[in-house]
């Protein structure tokens, strides 16, 4: 376990090298730490070595499949069912799945969907904003409790909200005050979770102010649940991601079994998590260990056999079901269940939750997502995007080192969220240009400029945080597989945050062609990158700043 722990931290080449050292856990450690120390100093390095010519012969390789390919099993037609390995894989019917396009889209979908909610409202976001709109939110959520309790036969509707813990208290008004009189009014039916990051504690909790002890680690996954349908999304509950602020956003229609696994793990994280009470102050759950005054260690250790049991048990739920459906006398039933119309159309969607959350030693988002990269083909397109652009070192090597063709998208300094902030934040957009130049000036010099190119997304009176990525394989004009949710493939999201997204692979040409448009809207609204693109004013980067950048860049 200790190899594999260090295997998945280190950079591709460490990867290889503790595969060869079985039974070994101490050097395996050592060897871990080691690649930690040298990701970090490679990172303040112009160019790399030619060696990451080699990264796709030194990184993992695919996790086998544990169980052989079935002739009944619709599963076995693609090519990415080695991730069923790591979580549960839920099979589905594309006609559920609907890609949307804008944010008053999405708000007005979870404005519709709270209001007809009947059983349970599950949101995981960063925070809840202030504004007008976010309190149109509450008011949505307060209207259906009351609705709830009038009804003839009241109904066991349940609202559970998790939030980071500093992001939501922030400031005199803030998430947690706009919450308080849901809490207030309905404590039964009504749970908010503030997730605390174990890494922020003692004097380091005292002497970081506000805003900055947001940069330790946050929870950031964006989930949004009603009854059997689900959101997944990079989009967070304020007011800009309703009106002007560009993200992703994929609604799952009654998909009962996704469902009930994304409220298990909003669970799992609210039960690590500190509890809101009516009068604003917070207390743990009861046997729980405590996430910043409790040991530190122990902690991490509870959470991550709560947030894993949840995975373990949805994936062998999900094996048993597998197994009734396809296999053996359960044909039968399966029979009988078509004869009486209870039968659901054979699934050609494939959803994969990916979990990530390093504090808690759970890594699957980024083993898959580097698995991924190292498998693309000559020939295959990856299209990814990100609103911060500051990818790890290994998402960094595997894509100068690989062979797919890369299209990059990310934001240009005036649609960055921190343009035109107050302080230090307004420095941050200068910062990612400095990232971007960097590693512009890499591909350059590898004489990989063709094959993977950098795109800045530019909309007047707009911001940009899409985030996800979008695999054509080789000869395909149409995308089989898309990961979408709230990781931005930087050290943030593989080292501090709480993260989650979920992989979509699909054999439906019209799911396809949803997901096509999708990142065709979103790269038209951008141009392409180029020598001439540094020399604007706009890009021009400050000494100080430079010099700052590598020291801070794993913090934002």
């Amino acid at each position: 376990m200790a190899a594999a722990a260090a295997a998945a931290a280190g950079p591709v080449l460490w990867r290889r090298l503790l595969g060869l050292l079985p039974g070994r856990p101490g050097l395996a450690a050592l060897l871990g730490r080691l690649s930690d120390r040298l990701g970090r100093n490679r990172d303040r390095r112009r160019r790399r070595s030619p060696w990451l010519l080699l990264a796709p012969l030194l990184s993992p390789t695919v996790p086998q499949v544990t169980s052989p390919p079935c002739c009944l099993c619709p599963e076995s037609v693609h090519r990415f069912q080695w991730i069923r390995n790591l979580v549960p894989e839920f099979g589905v019917c594309s006609s559920h799945v609907r890609v949307l396009s804008s944010p008053a889209e999405f708000f007005e979908l979870m404005k519709g969907q709270i209001k007809v909610a009947k059983r349970r409202v599950v949101m995981a976001s960063l925070y809840l904003g202030t504004g007008p709109l976010e309190q149109e939110l509450v008011d949505c959520l307060e209207s259906t409790l009351e609705k709830s309790l009038q009804a003839k036969f009241p109904s066991d509707l349940k609202v559970s909200i998790l939030l980071d813990f500093t992001r939501g208290s922030r400031g005199r008004k803030n998430s947690r005050t706009m919450l308080l009189p849901l809490l207030q009014r309905f404590p039964e039916q009504v749970r908010v979770s503030l997730f605390h990051t174990p890494n922020l504690r003692g004097l380091l909790r005292l002497l970081i102010p506000e805003r900055f002890n947001e940069t330790i680690g946050l929870q950031h996954i964006k989930v949004y649940l009603f009854d059997n349908n689900v959101i997944l999304s990079g989009a967070n509950l304020s007011d800009s991601y309703f009106t002007n602020r560009q993200d992703r956003y994929v609604f799952l229609q009654d998909c009962p079994e996704i469902a009930d696994f994304f409220t298990e793990l909003v669970d799992a994280v609210g039960d690590v998590s500190l509890q809101l009470q009516g009068d604003d102050t917070v207390q743990v759950v009861e046997g729980m260990v405590h996430p910043y005054k409790g040991d530190r260690a122990a902690y991490c250790r509870a959470a991550n056999k709560r947030v894993m049991d949840v995975i373990h048990s949805a994936r062998a739920r999900q094996q048993v079901l597998h197994a009734q459906t396809f296999h053996g006398d359960s044909l039968l039933t399966q029979e009988d269940a078509a004869a009486a119309g209870d039968r659901r159309p054979a699934p050609d969607t494939w959803i994969y939750p990916l979990i990530q959350m390093k504090p808690f030693e759970i890594q699957i988002d980024e083993i898959v997502t580097e698995t991924l990269l190292t498998e693309a083909e000559r020939g295959a397109k990856v299209y990814l995007t990100t609103g911060y652009f500051n990818l790890t070192q290994a998402y960094m090597d595997l894509v100068l080192g690989t062979r797919a063709e890369y299209q990059i998208l990310l934001a240009s300094p005036e649609v960055n969220g921190f343009f035109g902030a107050k302080g230090v934040a307004g420095a941050i957009p200068a910062a990612y240009v400095h990232i971007e130049r960097q590693f512009y000036g890499e591909v350059c010099s590898l004489g990989q400029q063709e094959r993977v190119r950098l795109q800045e997304y530019w909309r007047r009176g707009w911001t940009f945080h899409a985030k996800g990525l979008w695999l054509y394989l080789a000869g395909s004009s149409l995308p089989c597989l898309t990961l979408i949710g709230s990781p931005n493939f930087g050290y943030r999201s593989v080292h501090r945050d709480l993260e989650a997204q979920i992989a979509i692979v699909t054999e439906s040409r019209a799911l396809q062609q949803q997901l096509h448009q999708e990142q065709e809207q979103l790269y038209l609204c951008s141009g392409v990158v180029s020598s001439a693109t540094f020399e604007q004013p706009s890009r021009q980067v400050k000494l100080w700043v430079k010099m700052v950048t590598p020291l801070i860049k794993n913090f934002f």
